[in-house]
């Protein structure tokens, strides 16, 4: 589902001639009453496991939990007349000159909805909100419950006539200088008469500052002021904006949310002018991302484009040459030549952050080390750090470190820190082996040879799914949660136990280059 990370090509400036479209009543629309199926009537749901006991993962729990019941809460699976996603977006009638935009969809594609829903089905804090509900009624219930927002208004008389499903919201420039940057939002609707009483209900603002509502092509434009909406309503909309509609079609899916920023237009807006070096960097480049799902993952996938980095190109960080038993790793490369590169950078910033008055240079030499040099020996093309499934449980469990660099070189500056931890009474017991153009530092012999050969964790299906790209990656991220659940699962009861289960790993994995990164960080769920 995510698409592979572009080649970036330099996008043109949009086109800002002035277009106007006029508004027009929306026909009725039936596919708006919604009665929801059971997922049976879509095709076969993948059940919820009876699941070996799992724990700990709260915090993943709750950001998932959040996105289920915040997106779509309170809906099952969309009407078969719905599963098409198809439509107009809020990108074809938000200005273009946006430097920001970020977009929900409530109806997005088939593929999104049938995985969402049987994602939802799975975890008790949404499994039973998905009963037939609609589920923009749930947002608005949730807005007013955790905010207490529109305490006075019925969602069934005032809202459910005219919202539709999708909704947008762009930051403008600042219309002069000085002046604060603009805000827009479309909210697509079904009724335009409906829609201007039921937002004027919505409207807390006193009587001389109403917000402005305008129409276009079924999307009610809001801002701040009547002037502004109309003005916004006849603009070019950002759907013409060639760097935006490539970074777009880069991303491939959007998902049930997207977003976009003009990293360059933001900067000069902030008055980043005034450093150059950080000008340079982002003038032309901008963010793109989106949150979608698979049949038993979520993903939160983005990309950067058109920075200017003077770096080196950088080799893919391996993890998948792993041990098949490895919990969890981390790893990064290119850090050595960052350091290289970027020292009298570094040396400034800790400066100006404050280091007592001693550089880093001097800071290093109080544990034998010679900085950069040394710094940049360790670090090497990669640096990876892994801990085995195996003996997890154990007083020392098996944890390591491999060292992509000139073995020799990495053993003589280790032995300088090892002299420095002796002197302060804390000698830390390690194993060292050579490996093929790699330092293997680990707490125990055996996982030290395991760590030194070829292993083969990019043939576990987990790590397969969690990790896209991995054989490309620069960077990375990976945990089996299967592995390592018997360290938290049984301070867990109920449902916090039961939700525990269903999580069963997190990937992070991306490329970053000369002009461009990009990352894609998944949950798995069993």
């Amino acid at each position: 589902m995510p698409a592979d990370i572009p080649p970036f090509p330099p996008g043109q400036d949009p086109d800002q001639t002035i277009s106007y479209r006029t508004p027009r009543p929306q026909p009725p629309n039936d596919a708006h009453t919604r009665q929801w199926p059971y997922p049976e009537e879509l095709g076969p749901t993948v059940a919820p496991p009876a699941a070996p006991a799992k724990r700990g993962r709260g915090w993943i729990i709750a950001l998932v939990a959040a996105v289920l019941v915040g997106v779509v809460g309170g809906g099952g699976v969309w009407a078969a007349s719905m599963l098409s996603g198809g439509g107009t977006q809020p990108h074809e009638v938000l200005p273009g000159n946006a430097v920001a935009y970020v977009r929900l969809d409530l109806d997005p594609a088939a593929n999104q909805k049938i995985a969402l829903f049987n994602i939802a089905r799975k975890f008790s804090a949404t499994k039973e909100s998905f009963a037939g509900d609609d589920p923009r009624k749930a947002l608005f219930e949730t807005m007013r419950k955790d905010a207490g927002e529109f305490t006075e208004l019925d969602y069934a008389k005032d809202v459910e006539p005219w919202l539709g499903d999708r909704i947008g919201a762009a930051v403008l420039p600042p219309a002069q200088d000085g002046a604060e940057p603009g805000m827009v939002v479309a909210v697509q609707v079904k009724d335009e008469e409906a829609a201007l009483a039921g937002i004027a209900k919505l409207d807390s603002t006193p009587e001389r500052t109403k917000t402005g509502v305008a129409f276009r092509e079924g999307y009610a434009i809001i801002a701040d002021t009547q002037e502004e909406a109309d003005r916004y309503a006849r603009a070019t909309p950002l759907s013409e904006n060639e760097r935006f509609t490539g970074d777009l079609d880069a991303l491939g899916e959007p998902g049930v949310l997207s977003f976009w920023a003009d990293l360059g237009a933001i900067a000069k807006v902030a008055g980043t002018e005034q450093d150059p070096d950080t000008m340079d960097l982002v003038r032309n480049a901008r963010f793109t991302g989106a949150l979608r799902f698979g049949d038993d993952y979520a993903e939160l996938t983005g990309f950067a484009r058109g920075m200017d980095v003077k770096t080196t190109e950088t080799e893919p960080v391996k993890l998948g040459e792993l041990p098949a038993t490895t919990a969890g790793a981390a790893g990064i490369s290119g850090l050595g030549d960052i350091v290289r590169d970027q020292w009298a950078k570094l040396q400034k910033a800790a400066d100006a952050a404050g280091s007592g008055g001693r550089s880093l240079t001097e800071s290093g030499a109080e544990y034998g080390l010679t900085l950069p040099d040394d710094l940049v020996t360790l670090l090497g093309k990669s640096i990876t750090v892994a801990v085995d499934g195996e003996g997890l449980n154990g007083d020392q469990p098996n944890g390591g470190v491999v060292l992509r660099t000139d073995p020799a070189k990495a053993r003589e500056v280790l032995a300088k820190l090892e002299a420095s931890a002796a002197g302060s009474g804390v000698a830390p017991q390690l194993v060292k082996v050579d490996g093929d153009g790699k330092l293997v530092v680990a707490t125990s012999q055996d996982y030290a040879n395991k760590l030194s050969g070829q292993g083969t964790l990019a043939d576990s299906e987990t790590f397969q799914l969690a990790m896209p790209g991995a054989e490309d990656a620069t960077f990375g991220l990976y945990a089996d949660l299967d592995k390592i659940e018997s360290l938290y699962l049984d301070g867990l009861r109920g449902e916090e136990r039961a939700n525990a289960e269903v999580l069963r790993a997190v990937g992070l994995s991306g490329r970053a280059s000369a002009d461009n990164a990009g990352f894609t960080l998944r949950v798995l769920f069993n």
